[in-house]
């Protein structure tokens, strides 16, 4: 499992994860964790599960409960081969899942929705962790908060398809000091 971990982690690190899988049964779209959380918002647990820094420079919505990274970036370990630094898996993950769901009330057995940028690479990965450690009510938004790179024409590389931004749903470039997290 360790092993399986580190090479995740690198994964995540490289940019090597794969595309999010259409059809599995636990993702969610922007739209649908938008109406979650208007209709039954204090019975979810929403929680943006990005780098704070990441956030800082994409932007940031208010919708969510907390920000929880699942993911750590590493400053100490670069690869110059790859331009790119190393990410961890944050230790107190899930302590700070459960002491988020404790302050809303709610218990494991609760929906949880993560979501980081793109979906794939931490969204999915974080709620198939907290799945597999007995949290079994978890879901992740389906392109994340700032959907695809479209891969032709004018806007080539640039992320304007799907996810929350490109849904028209509310985000800002402003952060809640409320929400985000602080080690």
């Amino acid at each position: 499992m360790k092993t399986f971990l580190m090479a995740l982690s690198m994964m995540v690190g490289w940019g090597l994860a794969g595309p999010v899988l259409a059809g599995d049964d636990y993702s969610v779209t922007p739209k649908q964790v938008w109406e979650m959380t208007q209709e039954q918002g204090e019975d979810i647990l929403f929680v943006d599960v990005r780098d704070p820094v990441e956030i800082m420079f994409i932007g940031f919505t208010d919708a969510v409960d907390a920000n929880i990274p699942f993911l750590l970036v590493d400053r100490s370990r670069f690869s110059e081969d790859r331009g790119v630094f190393a990410m961890d898996i944050n230790p107190d993950f899930v302590a700070d899942i459960e002491a988020a769901l404790a302050e809303k009330g709610l218990n494991k057995e609760s929906l949880i929705v993560t979501m980081c940028r793109s979906g794939s690479s931490r969204g999915k990965p974080s709620a198939e962790y907290l799945r597999e450690r007995g949290f079994p009510n978890v879901k992740y938004i389906n392109h994340g908060f700032q959907g695809s790179a479209v891969s032709s024409g004018e806007m080539a590389g640039f992320r304007v398809k799907n996810g929350w931004q490109n849904a028209g749903l509310p985000w800002s470039m402003n952060i809640n000091p409320e929400k985000i997290y602080r080690p």
